[in-house]
Formats: C-alpha cells, structure tokens, sequence
C-alpha cells in the first residue's frame, strides 16, 4: 500500500511540507511490535529519500546520515507532518517529522542527511 498523503505543500523552491495519514495497514507496521506496531525508524528515512530526490533535489541520493533523532514513536493511525529543507549549496538535506496532537504539532523524529550525485 502506498503512503496515503493528505496534502502536499511546497513553501519555497527549496521546501516542502507534506501532511501525511499513517493508514494501519502499511506494509511497515506489519511485524514491527505485535503488541503496538509502530513506523520503523528506516521507513521514516525512506520516505524523507523518496520526496527529497523526487520533488527538491532530482539526481541526488543518499551519501550519509550527519544525525538523526528518533524521539516519540509514530503510531497507526495518526496524521504526522513531514517537513523538508534542501541546502543545495552544502548538499543537506534536513527533515522533521511532526506528530499531530489536535492543532498542536510534536517533533516525533528529526536530522540531516548529506545527498551527492
């Protein structure tokens, strides 16, 4: 199944903001905790890689993780704001992850990832 995307935002040439739904029956939250599955940490980062290269830096991937912080998990069925940054001049790109708690926004996860040619 593919990520189910509410809404997709480009505030600058070089930022984007993408509201997306985490719809229980991805693939990634099968087998990942029975008890309370959760997105895994490499689902996180291959979403941020699939818009990167697709939408703000085409003909990039990924050369290395400078950091990167998982602080609260992402649960089915929430709605989590994935919000983009790309410095094309240092080739980082930076991410974050915001957890939708009613109007407010929590930082869920967040980094830096350096892309090359």
């Amino acid at each position: 199944m593919k990520i189910h995307e509410i809404e997709r935002r480009q505030v600058q040439p070089d930022s984007l903001e993408i509201t997306l739904y985490l719809d229980p029956s991805l693939f990634w939250f099968q087998g990942h905790f029975a008890v309370q599955p959760l997105l895994p940490g490499v689902a996180q980062l291959e979403w941020v890689m699939h818009y990167a290269t697709t939408l703000l830096a085409p003909g990039f991937r990924f050369h290395s993780i400078q950091n990167v912080k998982f602080q609260s998990p992402l649960l089915p069925e929430s709605t989590v704001t994935l919000f983009l940054g790309w410095n094309a001049e240092r080739k980082v790109l930076n991410f974050s992850y915001q957890r939708h708690a009613g109007v407010e926004r929590h930082t869920a996860s967040s980094g830096k990832i350096r892309l090359c040619h």
